[in-house]
C-alpha cells in the first residue's frame, strides 16, 4: 500500500546568496523523491527558491519590500525553477507536475477539494506533484505567509504520513553550555512556546524561520501528520527521514483523527470575527461536543454574514476553536445571552444555534 510523504525544501538551500540556483543539491534531492517513488512511497514536493532565481536574473543585490518587485521576481523565477525540475526528474524517468497555489485556493471548500483531487489524481498517474505559491497574483492577504506553512497544508490535505522540511541548518537548536545543541525529538502536544532555542542568524533568502517551522510543524501534527526539520545538504537525508533513523529533529503525531471537514476548518478558512463565550459554553463545547447556543454567548466581534468562519474563545482570551456560524455578526449580537426559544422569537426563522456541532473544530491542544 502507497503512502504519501511531502517533503518542503526552502529557498536557502535551493539558491545561493548571488540567485543562483544550487544545482547539486536540486540533483541530489531530486534523486532521493525519483527513489520514494520508486519504491511505491507517493513524494510531493514543496518547492521554495522562485523568487530567489527571479532576483538574481533581474539583477536585485538583496531581496525588495515592494510586492510588485517580488512578484515579477516569481514570474521570471518560476520557469527557471521548474525547468531544472523537467530536467532532473525527467532525465530519471519521472514525471514532475506544477501546482501553483494561493491561500484563496484552500480557503473556499469547493476549491479545497478540488486541490486535493487534482494532487491525488497526480500522484495516481505516477507524477511528482511540485507544489508552490502562486506569488505572481497572490497578494499580502492572500498568501500563506511562507512555504513551511504551505507544506503544512498539503500534508493536511493529503492526510500525509510525513512532513519533511528541509532547510539549511541540521534541525533546530537549544541553548546548552557549551553552545547549541540538536534537538532531536519534540514530544506530540508539545506547544511552539514551550520549545526552548538557540539564537542563530538566519540566511535572509527566504520568508521562512524558525518560527514558521514551528508553527507549521504543530498544524501537522495536531492534525496526526508526523513532521521532521532536517538539513537539506545532508546526503541520503530523505530516506533517512523516512525511514525513522535519527535526522534533524522529529515532531510526534498527535492522535487526533478527524474528518477532512474538520481540518479544513481549523486550518485553511480563515476567521472573518470572534465570538467570546462563558464557561459553561466552554465546557459544552469541548467536553460533550454539543452545538453553541446564544446562551453561552458574552460577546461578538467583526461583521459577517451568516456562513463565515470565526473564533471562539473562553472568557480567559484563550482559543476554545473555530466554527461556522448560523447566524451574521448583527444576529448573534441581537440574541446574545438569550434561551433558544427567546432567539427564535427574536429573530424570525433565523436558527436556534450560533455554530453546529458538526460544523466546529476545536482547537488543537
Amino acid at each position: 500500500m502507497s503512502e504519501t510523504i511531502v517533503i518542503k525544501i526552502g529557498s536557502s538551500t535551493l539558491v545561493d546568496g548571488t540567485g543562483t540556483l544550487r544545482e547539486d543539491v536540486l540533483r541530489r534531492r531530486v534523486g532521493e523523491i525519483a527513489a520514494l517513488r520508486a519504491r511505491g512511497i507517493d513524494p510531493v514536493l514543496v518547492s521554495s527558491g522562485a523568487i530567489a532565481c527571479g532576483l538574481g536574473t533581474l539583477g536585485f543585490a538583496a531581496r525588495p519590500d515592494a510586492l510588485p518587485d517580488l512578484q515579477a521576481a516569481s514570474a521570471v523565477g518560476q520557469g527557471i525553477l521548474f525547468a531544472r525540475y523537467i530536467t532532473e526528474f525527467g532525465a530519471l524517468g519521472v514525471v514532475p507536475a506544477q501546482v501553483l497555489l494561493t491561500s484563496a485556493d484552500l480557503e473556499h471548500r469547493a476549491s479545497y477539494i478540488n486541490a486535493r483531487n487534482t494532487l491525488e489524481r497526480l500522484i495516481g498517474l505516477g507524477a511528482v506533484p511540485v507544489v508552490n505559491e502562486n506569488d505572481t497574483t497572490a497578494t499580502d492577504e492572500l498568501t500563506f505567509g511562507d512555504n513551511d506553512v504551505l507544506a503544512a497544508q498539503v500534508a493536511i490535505l493529503l492526510r500525509a504520513r510525513l512532513l519533511i522540511l528541509l532547510t539549511d541548518r541540521d534541525g533546530l537548536y537549544a541553548p546548552g553550555p557549551d553552545g547549541p545543541v540538536l534537538i532531536g525529538e519534540v514530544p506530540a502536544g508539545t506547544a511552539p512556546d514551550d520549545i526552548a532555542l538557540a539564537d542563530l542568524p538566519g540566511s535572509g533568502r527566504g520568508r521562512g524561520g524558525i518560527a514558521s517551522k514551528l508553527a507549521s510543524a504543530a498544524m501537522a501534527t495536531g492534525s496526526g501528520v508526523e513532521c521532521i526539520v532536517a538539513g537539506a545538504e545532508r546526503d541520503g537525508v530523505i530516506p533517512a527521514a523516512v525511514a525513522g533513523e535519527a535526522v534533524g529533529t522529529r515532531f510526534a503525531a498527535s492522535g487526533r483523527s478527524e474528518g477532512a471537514f474538520k481540518m479544513w476548518l481549523r486550518h485553511a478558512k480563515p476567521a472573518q470575527g470572534r465570538v467570546v463565550v462563558d464557561a459553561g459554553a466552554v465546557r459544552a463545547l469541548i467536553d460533550m461536543g454539543t452545538s453553541l447556543l446564544p446562551v453561552g454567548v458574552v460577546s461578538c466581534d467583526g461583521d459577517f454574514p451568516a456562513g463565515e468562519a470565526v473564533l471562539v474563545v473562553g472568557p480567559d482570551g484563550r482559543e476554545v476553536g473555530k466554527g461556522i456560524t448560523e447566524l451574521s455578526a448583527g444576529e448573534i449580537r441581537a440574541v446574545r445571552g438569550m434561551r433558544s426559544d427567546e432567539a427564535l422569537g427574536v429573530i424570525a426563522g433565523g436558527s436556534a444555534e450560533v455554530i453546529h456541532r458538526d460544523r466546529f473544530a476545536p482547537a488543537v491542544r
